[in-house]
């Protein structure tokens, strides 16, 4: 388990606090990775921690994305 003093570097740097931090993971972690219910709350959850507004149309597009499995695996494809 990450102790404190790396949630605090990580909220520090990104005004991200510990329980946003671990509620994602657990989304993440506990979630059906092809539901698009389970991932329109990750997206909205990484919008507000980032700050970066993500429209319908675009958050619908990741979402067909992830479901069919077009993502990149590795991050070579992804460029």
């Amino acid at each position: 388990m990450l102790d404190d003093s790396f949630f605090k570097k990580v909220e520090k740097k990104t005004k991200v606090d510990k329980n946003t931090i671990i509620s994602l993971a657990e989304k993440l972690q506990n979630g059906n990775m092809k539901d698009p219910e389970t991932l329109n709350e990750v997206i909205d959850t990484l919008s507000k921690m980032t700050g970066k507004k993500v429209n319908k149309e675009l958050k619908n597009k990741i979402i067909e994305k992830v479901v069919a499995d077009e993502v990149p695996k590795t991050i070579d494809n992804m460029f």
